[in-house]
C-alpha cells in the first residue's frame, strides 16, 4: 500500500475514481489500437485527403449535436447510462467497420456519424462524472493519471496494431485490430455497471449557459480558448498519421511513431501531474503552447520519418504541460460559475460545443484550401495557421482570475 501511496501521492482513491480511470484507460487503449489506423485504412481505400477530411468532418459535426442531446438525457435520466450509450455506439462503429470491410470508403459519412455520436455521449458523461467525482485538490492528479493511462495505451496500442497489420495479409490485420477494439469497449460497458448511479434533476438550461458568457468573463475566456484548441485539433488529428504513412508506406512505422510519442508523453504526464504547482499553471500553458507551435516547423516544409519522430517527441512533452493545467483550470472555472452544481452538465456541453466549432472550422478551411489551391503548396501554410491554435489559448487563459471560493 505504501508503494501505491508513493505512486499516487496524497490522494484518496475511491471506488468510483478508480473505475472512471480504468474505463478511461480502456477507452484510450482501444482508440490507440485503432483510431489512427482507421484513417490509414480509409486512406488506402480512397487515396484522397478530401475524403479523409469529410470523414473527420462528419465526426466533429455529429459530436457537438450529440453533446446537446446527451446533456438533456444526462439531466433527465442518469450520467452513467449516458456513458454506457456512448461506449455502445463506439462499439457499433467497430462492428460497422468490420461488416463493410473493404467497402468502408463508400460509407465515410455513416462511419463518421457513428463515431461522432459515440464520442458525444461518452465524453459528455465522462467529463460530467470527472467533475462530480474529483475535487479541486484531486483534479490535477486525475487529469495527469488519466494522461498516463492514455500514454500507456498509446505505447502498447499502435505498436501492437502495427505489428498485427504488417504480419497478416492484405487487410486481415485491420480486421483483427478493429475486433480487439470492439472487445475493449465491451469490457468498458460491463465496468460501467459498477459505477454508482448518478441521477439528475431540474431543467436543461443549455441556452442560458451560452448566454452566461456575457456575464462571466472567466467562462467567456475558457470557451474562446476551447475554440482555438479545436482549430488545431480538427486537421492535425488525421493529417500527421497520413504524413507518417506516406513517408514510410508502413503501418509498423506508424506504430513506432505512436510508441515514441506515448512513451515520452507517459513520463511527461507523470512529472507534470506530480510536480506542477497551481501558481505555475498559466506559465506551463504558455510554454506548452509555444512548443506545440514550434514543433510544426519540423514537418511542414520537409516531411521525413526522422523529422516526424522528432515532432512526436516534442509534442509528447508539450501536450502534458498544456493540457494538465488547462483542463484543471477549466473545471475550476466551471466550479465557480453561476449555479455550477445545478448546471455542470450545461457547462460541459457548451465547452464541447466551442471545442468542436473550432474543429469544424479547421476542417472546412482545409477542404476549401485544397479545393481552391494546389494541395502541396496550401497544406504547409494552412498547418502553420491552424497550428497556432494551442499557442493562442494562453491569450485567453491569462485573463482568468480564480478567487478562492467563499
Amino acid at each position: 500500500m505504501s508503494k501505491v501511496n508513493r505512486l499516487l501521492g496524497d490522494i484518496e482513491l475511491t471506488k468510483d475514481l478508480a473505475l472512471l480511470l480504468i474505463i478511461g484507460g480502456l477507452y484510450s487503449l482501444s482508440i490507440a489500437l485503432s483510431n489512427t489506423f482507421v484513417n490509414i485504412y480509409l486512406w488506402k481505400q480512397s487515396g484522397e485527403l478530401a475524403d479523409l477530411a469529410m470523414y473527420n468532418l462528419s465526426i466533429v459535426v455529429a459530436q457537438p449535436l450529440t453533446f446537446i442531446l446527451a446533456g438533456r438525457w444526462a439531466k433527465k435520466v442518469d450520467r452513467v447510462i449516458v456513458l454506457r450509450i456512448g461506449v455502445i455506439f463506439l462499439a457499433l462503429f467497430y462492428v460497422t467497420v468490420l461488416l463493410v470491410g473493404t467497402k468502408a470508403s463508400e460509407f465515410l459519412l455513416l462511419l463518421g456519424v457513428l463515431l461522432g455520436i459515440g464520442y458525444g455521449f461518452y465524453w459528455l458523461a465522462y467529463n460530467v462524472l470527472t467533475f462530480e467525482i474529483t475535487e479541486p485538490e484531486t483534479r490535477d492528479f486525475f487529469n495527469g493519471f488519466l494522461g498516463i493511462l492514455g500514454s500507456v495505451g498509446g505505447m502498447i496500442g499502435p505498436v501492437a496494431a502495427g505489428f498485427i497489420i504488417s504480419r497478416l495479409e492484405k487487410l486481415t490485420g485491420y480486421t483483427v485490430v478493429f475486433g480487439l477494439s470492439l472487445g475493449l469497449f465491451s469490457i468498458a460497458v460491463l465496468l460501467s455497471f459498477f459505477l454508482k448511479r448518478r441521477p439528475a434533476h431540474g431543467k436543461y438550461w443549455f441556452q442560458r449557459i451560452i448566454a452566461e458568457r456575457k456575464h462571466d468573463k472567466n467562462w467567456r475566456m475558457v470557451t474562446n480558448a476551447h475554440f482555438f484548441q479545436g482549430l488545431r485539433e480538427g486537421v492535425f488529428v488525421f493529417i500527421v498519421s497520413v504524413f507518417v504513412f506516406i513517408a514510410t508506406d508502413s503501418e509498423m512505422a506508424l506504430g513506432t511513431y505512436g510508441l515514441i510519442n506515448s512513451g515520452i508523453s507517459f513520463l511527461a504526464y507523470y512529472f507534470v501531474s506530480r510536480m506542477l504547482k497551481k501558481e505555475y499553471r498559466k506559465k506551463a500553458i504558455l510554454v506548452g503552447g509555444i512548443l506545440l507551435f514550434l514543433a510544426i516547423f519540423l514537418i511542414v516544409f520537409q516531411v521525413t520519418y526522422f523529422r516526424l519522430l522528432l515532432y512526436a517527441a516534442l509534442i509528447a512533452v508539450a501536450y502534458p504541460l498544456l493540457l494538465v493545467p488547462y483542463v484543471s483550470m477549466t473545471y475550476d472555472v466551471i466550479g465557480r460559475g453561476w449555479k455550477a452544481a445545478e448546471m455542470r452538465i450545461e457547462y460541459v456541453v457548451v465547452r464541447e460545443l466551442f471545442l468542436n466549432l473550432g474543429r469544424v472550422s479547421s476542417i472546412l478551411l482545409f477542404l476549401a484550401s485544397i479545393r481552391i489551391f494546389n494541395e502541396e503548396q496550401a497544406i504547409p501554410i494552412l498547418l502553420i495557421i491552424l497550428g497556432s491554435g494551442h499557442t493562442l489559448i494562453y491569450l485567453f487563459i491569462r485573463k482568468i482570475q480564480l478567487k478562492a471560493p467563499a
